[in-house]
């Protein structure tokens, strides 16, 4: 699943460090546990782990935005975010 995303999203095969495939990374995270908790109501370690990796997608596409507005834009359509 990561090789799929990182060779979607990354510049080459093996680009895991750029903005783009690092936010792709989160967001296949995140869903992951959305779906983990649905299940799991009380597993609030596992929420506040969901919580954090929200809070460092949101500030990597903040700096996305900042740099690169095309990139930013063409990445929340691919990948669905309401923002």
């Amino acid at each position: 699943m990561t090789e799929k995303t990182i060779k979607k999203f990354g510049k080459n095969k093996t680009d895991s460090g750029s903005t783009e495939a690092q936010v792709a990374l989160f967001t296949d995270r995140i869903n992951q546990l959305n779906e983990h908790l649905k299940q799991n109501k009380k597993d609030n370690s596992s929420r506040r782990g969901l919580m954090t990796m929200v809070s460092k997608r949101r500030k990597l596409l903040k700096y996305l935005q900042k740099k690169n507005i095309k990139s930013y834009t063409d990445l929340i359509k691919n990948l669905k975010i309401r923002k």
